[in-house]
């Protein structure tokens, strides 16, 4: 199990090797980097792929501090030097697309391109941040299966939820969110939901950029993705049909023909 010291964090990460170019997956809040494993079947063949699991979530270690986006961005950064992997293509699902959009702004010798899905440049709306406190709370004091259940609503699209096909999907990422170390990822949680902004970032992202969103995502609505294009100059926008905010899951196809259109536009 490759594991990298990193920042005073233990990063798990997972490798293809090969020679081709590198691609680099950072996943969502209550994930790893297990939820791009289509992603990584799909594309293996021809580039070298990496996913990596953020402190605290994962099989990364749980570290006292530096949960806020800032610090996860340098882990990222740390991890693709130490690699030798840059520039790469970077992928970023939500909290990870967070991360992009720093280090396509701020080490943009890192990036040859950057592919964004169903995520935000915009901080917490503060009327949701009661909510998630509560949330908070509970999986900390009663443990991540007391809030499971309404995180597969938030997670999920109804199509994916609804259908009877995909129960057994369901089951698995039920209880891979179930089985976090409850005190790394209510200090993720925290980062997120107390993030600030980084609107003032998309004007000096100068690399091919995909953005995606799922048409059924209600924890990061279609209309923050349009915003997130219209702020970077040049970035094309894709809308998920019938997948909600975990994409890469829930419709890969969809998410595959994105990242290789975004890929494509960078060796062009």
């Amino acid at each position: 199990m490759p594991i990298a010291d990193l920042n005073g964090a233990k990063i798990h990460y997972t490798d293809t090797g090969g020679d081709g170019d590198a691609v680099v997956f950072s996943h969502g809040l209550l994930h790893h980097g297990g939820m791009f494993a289509a992603q990584v079947d799909h594309l293996k063949d021809r580039f070298r792929v990496i996913t990596f699991d953020h402190r605290g979530q994962g099989q990364s270690g749980v570290t006292d501090d530096g949960y806020d986006m800032d610090t996860l961005s340098e882990d990222a950064a740390t991890l693709i030097a130490h690699l030798g992997i840059g520039p790469c293509h970077f992928v970023g699902l939500s909290m990870g697309g967070f991360v992009g959009m720093r280090l396509a702004a701020r080490r943009p010798e890192l990036l040859r391109s950057l592919t964004l899905l169903n995520t935000s440049s915009e901080a917490e709306p503060s009327s949701n941040r009661p909510k998630y406190a509560l949330m908070t709370f509970c999986a900390r004091w009663l443990g991540l299966g007391s809030v499971v259940g309404s995180a597969m609503q938030s997670m999920f699209g109804q199509t994916f939820l609804k259908d009877r096909a995909r129960a057994e999907e369901r089951a698995f990422w039920r209880k891979s969110m179930k089985s976090g170390d409850r005190i790394g990822i209510t200090r993720a949680v925290t980062a997120v939901f107390a993030r600030e902004g980084c609107d003032a970032l998309l004007g000096q992202i100068d690399l091919p950029v995909g953005v995606g969103a799922g048409e059924e995502d209600v924890a990061t609505v279609p209309a923050k993705s349009e915003r997130i294009q219209a702020g970077i100059t040049g970035a094309q926008l894709t809308v998920f049909k019938g997948a909600g905010h975990s994409s890469t899951i829930e419709t890969p196809d969809q998410v595959n023909a994105l990242i290789e259109q975004t890929i494509l536009r960078a060796s062009g």
